[in-house]
């Protein structure tokens, strides 16, 4: 039997889907935006940034 796919690790995590990372490329700042305009309380995995709402 194999093992699950899913084996979280944190550092992955942040490197792959932090702020940090999002806001390097055109498409991940469209993300940030689209989700600071929908009202999310977190924007990405790791951001300490509250949200104005």
């Amino acid at each position: 039997m194999s093992k699950r796919t899913y084996q979280p690790k944190k550092q992955k995590r942040a490197t792959t889907h932090g702020f940090l990372v999002r806001s390097a490329t055109t498409a991940g700042s469209k993300v940030i935006k689209a989700r600071r305009r929908k009202g999310r309380a977190q924007l990405t995995v790791k951001s300490k940034v509250k949200s104005k709402l």
